[in-house]
Parts: structure tokens; C-alpha cells; sequence
């Protein structure tokens, strides 16, 4: 029997209208667009405006796109998962709310959550039912709106996130295509350095945990930047050396858009040179699960069937990971 792999037959970004620019940030907090840009790459990020907008808007937006570009009937729908850490509220899952809006009625969904490593463990956990030969349509969303979370008086962290969604439809093949391998990997102990303190079990809202801005997303910054230039460069170096990948096998790096001084970091431990990197940090900031299919859809036309990918990423938790995939059509 041919073995079953997952294969994205489609994908599908969706990002708010409005504009946070560098030089209106000048006016917030004391930076300047040349110390952003040196330190992280990004020039621009989008916020997702409006009362009663949470991430569920985005990710209904980038799935229903996703289902008129591919064709799909929602009906078809298997499964959705949703990866965030910015869900719409507690319960019920912010998946629930996307299916809900796309007309999925045959679907069920959760969300996972494993901060900008989220998507990469939602695409892996999607493929696994595809796998199984039980599911057949699977969609994976990462939506996010950190301007959420985000602390606006906060230089550190203020000048690097942006909202936005992204969504892939995966669907079985037995070509050798897809999701070919897979590493992720996990330590709590990094929570003390990228973590928000309040608002769950351990430490409820109360007018003290508002006053004390503890439900701001949170980093130390240096300790941060040290792992995951460590941590996501080790794993894509593994994916590739135990697949038998040199440099010049690999089409494209498709990396979370954290800062671009990691993302340097990783291509140059991988061997591969800027023109196979993807990027649009620049224009969209860090907006944590949604970076890996954004760089996805922006990059869609310059994908060719066969391509090798590596999907890298580090977060908070700590979590990160690498996959390997082979792209599974050519541009339309």
C-alpha cells in the first residue's frame, strides 16, 4: 500500500488595512525607524482595528479566501485547527468561531497553542490525521493579533508585533510530496523570559494584575534572541542532514518573522544564501503564528511543484521546530 503524506493544496494570507509605520511609533515611544530597522528589519506592521475584532475575524477572512481560491466546499471541511495566543476569549476555541463563520458545519476544530511556533505544530498535528487516511480535507490557520497583548508605552516590544492570518488547506497524496519530516521541540523552563504573566488559572484578572500591565505579552530580549538563534538553526540543520539535504537541495527557507538577524543566522547554518530566504518582515512585523503561512502566500507565485522547504521557527513556551516539505503544485 502507497503511503498516505499531507500535501498543502492551497494557501491563503489575510492582514488588517491599517498601517503602524515606524515614524508614527516615534511618536508613541522614544525610538526612530533607523534603530528599529538595524535591530529587526521591520519597517511596518498592520493592527487589526475596531471593537469586538479578534483573531477569529482574520483567520475566518484567510479561510474563506482559501476556500474560493481552492474550489473547496466548506461542507468538505474535515477539521480546522487553529494555532494562537491570541484567542478571541477562553472558551470556546477561536476555531470553533472561524468554522463557525466560514459555514464549516461538518468540521470540528480546536486551537493549539504553542506561540510563534504554533503554526509549525498545528501544520504537523493536521498532517497526522490526513495520515491516517480519516481525514481528508484539513485546514490549518495561525491568526494572531498581538496588538491584543501588546503594551504601547513598551519600546521593547511595541516595535515588533503586528496582527494577521494565514491558512493552508492539506489533503492526502501518495506522491513523494508533502510533509516529509518533522522536528519540534519544547522547554518550559524558557518561560520566565517570554511569557504573560496574568490572565490565566495561575493568576486571574484582578484590577492589581491590570494596574501592573502583567497582561502585556513580556521578554527579555537578549535571552531570547540567544536561544532561538541556537535552537531554530540547530533543528533546520538536523531536518535537512537527516533527510540528506545540502544547500543547494533546498528551494526556500520559510522562516518565522521574528527578527532578521535570526533569520540570518539559520540560512547561514543551513548553507543557503539570501535569494532563498523568505521575508516579509519588513511590512508585516512579528504577528507570531501567522508569519510561516503569510511568507507562504506572499511567496505562492514563485513556488514550483517539487520544491524542497524548510519551515523553521523558535517562541515562547520555549517552543521551536523545523518540517521539511516538498511543495505540491505549481503557480496558478
Amino acid at each position: 500500500m502507497d503511503k498516505i503524506r499531507a500535501m498543502i493544496t492551497g494557501i491563503q494570507g489575510y492582514v488588517p488595512d491599517y498601517i503602524l509605520t515606524n515614524k508614527e511609533l516615534e511618536k508613541l515611544v522614544e525610538t526612530n525607524d533607523e534603530w528599529i530597522v538595524s535591530r529587526t528589519g521591520i519597517k511596518e506592521r498592520r493592527i487589526l482595528k475596531g471593537e469586538d475584532q479578534g483573531s477569529s475575524v482574520m483567520g475566518a477572512a484567510a479561510v474563506k479566501g482559501l476556500l474560493e481560491k481552492t474550489g473547496t466546499d466548506p461542507l468538505d471541511i474535515d477539521l480546522i485547527i487553529c494555532a494562537t495566543v491570541t484567542p478571541d476569549m477562553p472558551f470556546p476555541a477561536t476555531g470553533n468561531l472561524i468554522a463557525d463563520k466560514v459555514g464549516a458545519k461538518n468540521s470540528y476544530s480546536f486551537d493549539v497553542g504553542a506561540a510563534c511556533s504554533g503554526f509549525l505544530f498545528a501544520l504537523n498535528m493536521g498532517s497526522q490525521y490526513i495520515q491516517t487516511g480519516t481525514h481528508k480535507k484539513v485546514i490549518v490557520v495561525g491568526a494572531d493579533k498581538m496588538s491584543s497583548i501588546v503594551d504601547y508605552t513598551d519600546r521593547t516590544t511595541c516595535i515588533l508585533f503586528g496582527d494577521g492570518a494565514g491558512a493552508v488547506l492539506l489533503e492526502p497524496t501518495t506522491e513523494d510530496l508533502g510533509i516529509m519530516d518533522t522536528i519540534l521541540r519544547s522547554d518550559g523552563s524558557g518561560a520566565p523570559y517570554l511569557h504573560m504573566k496574568a490572565g490565566g488559572s495561575a493568576r486571574p484578572a484582578t484590577i492589581d494584575t491590570v494596574m501592573a500591565k502583567e497582561h502585556f505579552a513580556y521578554q527579555e530580549g537578549s535571552t531570547v534572541f540567544k536561544f532561538a538563534v541556537t535552537n531554530m538553526a540547530d533543528v533546520s540543520a538536523k531536518v535537512m542532514e537527516r533527510n540528506g539535504l545540502k544547500g543547494e537541495d533546498i528551494a526556500w527557507l520559510v522562516p518565522h518573522q521574528a527578527n532578521k538577524r535570526i533569520i540570518d543566522a539559520t540560512a547561514n547554518r543551513m548553507g543557503i544564501g539570501p535569494e532563498k530566504v523568505m521575508m516579509n518582515i519588513e511590512k508585516y512585523g512579528n504577528t507570531t503564528a501567522a508569519t510561516i503561512p503569510l511568507c507562504l502566500w506572499d511567496y505562492e507565485k514563485q513556488l514550483k511543484k517539487g520544491d524542497n522547504l524548510v519551515l523553521a521557527a523558535f517562541g515562547g513556551g520555549f517552543t521551536w521546530g523545523a518540517i521539511y516539505l516538498k511543495w505540491a503544485y505549481d503557480p496558478k
